[in-house]
């Protein structure tokens, strides 16, 4: 009996060693094939940036398009294709990464799958710093905005983190996203009020409000990208850290994650990413609430993915909603703020029913 036993445990025993052979294969192939469906998210993205060159309401065939992006000539095409639609398209670029990679940052620092980058009060700063620009400087000059609403998204971010953090318990998420709504709501009680008394200011500010890549030139990108760039690389600097705080606080200090310089650098990220894009193209809904969503449907939970992955899909779904605005209401245009949120919210109902929140 003991030397049956014997000889039907040595097969069994003898397969284990081959056992853990087979695991890193396994992770070969998921790493790779998250790898070319990024490079292949990569490749539609640079379709989708030749599109919104090569599409406008002035209509140029596409293969002079294409060498008058090489060979500039003087004409008006030309004119259009360098002055207009390059510095759009980059723009576009620019200003989706960042409003993809500060989605993907928001809703990793807060655990809430539902947060949103102005749930920090990066929006309503944003806004609130432009309404004061346009009603003490009487100013028209964007760059103006820019720098007002780059400093008003900073300031606000700050004053959420300090409510946030104030007490024993320190910045939970739940006390930034606390802070941050009530942040919010007092700083656009305040837009809302003065632009009601005042239709000059309305008047400009509503133009900003609507959220669009059209009317800037390259001076708008150029000042806005080292701001952006440095965003990026500190986001994703901090998709480790993120994966710790996902299994919660104790547990990411036991994996060595510190938590508040994590939170604090994750603020900063975020007013860096969601306050230069909102600066240069007014505040454009749903694409940092949506984008992470597909990303961790396509690639998991793990923020090492999910950052690159929304930095790339964002920019798609913004410079499609822009060529889509303009194609629609020729010779006129929609605002790609207008489209992504015609685009976004039915996107995002699906994504909520199809998906377990709880579980993202």
């Amino acid at each position: 009996m003991s030397s049956a036993a014997v000889t039907t445990t040595q097969p069994a025993s003898a397969t284990r060693p081959e056992e853990p052979a087979a695991g890193p294969p396994a992770r070969v192939r998921s790493f790779s094939g998250r790898a070319l469906g990024l490079l292949v998210a990569a490749a539609i993205l640079l379709l989708v940036a030749l599109l919104s060159i090569g599409v406008g309401a002035r209509s140029i065939p596409l293969d002079r398009v294409w060498d008058l992006v090489w060979h500039a000539d003087g004409s008006d095409d030309a004119l259009v294709i360098h002055d207009l639609r390059i510095p759009r398209t980059l723009l576009g670029l620019l200003v989706g990464a960042a409003l993809g990679a500060a989605g993907a940052l928001m809703q990793g620092l807060t655990r809430n799958p539902l947060a949103d980058p102005g749930l920090l009060g990066v929006n309503a700063g944003a806004a609130t710093a432009v309404v004061i620009a346009i009603a003490l400087l009487d100013t028209t000059d964007l760059m103006t905005y820019v720098w007002f609403a780059f400093l008003g998204a900073g300031l606000a971010s700050l004053l959420v983190y300090a409510l946030g953090s104030a007490g024993r318990s320190g910045a939970t998420p739940v006390r930034l996203a606390l802070a941050g709504t009530a942040v919010t709501f007092a700083l656009m009680s305040f837009v809302y009020g003065f632009t009601i008394l005042n239709p000059r200011v309305f008047d400009q500010y509503r133009h900003w409000q609507v959220g669009a890549l059209s009317g800037h030139d390259a001076s708008l990108t150029a000042a806005i990208a080292p701001f952006i760039g440095a965003g990026l690389v500190l986001a994703l600097l901090l998709a480790r850290p993120l994966n710790a705080l996902a299994l919660g606080d104790d547990a990411g200090r036991a994996l060595g994650a510190r938590i508040g310089r994590t939170r604090l650098l994750g603020a900063l990220g975020i007013t860096l990413l969601c306050g230069g894009a909102t600066a240069a193209a007014g505040p454009i809904a749903f694409v940092g609430l949506t984008v992470p969503h597909v990303a961790r449907a396509l690639v998991g939970p793990d923020q090492r993915w999910v950052l690159p992955y929304s930095m790339v899909l964002a920019p798609i779904l913004l410079l499609g909603a822009d060529v889509l605005g303009r194609v629609v209401n020729r010779p006129g245009e929609v605002e790609v703020g207008i489209v992504t949120a015609v685009i976004g919210a039915p996107v995002f109902i699906a994504i909520v029913r199809r998906a377990r929140i709880a579980q993202l």
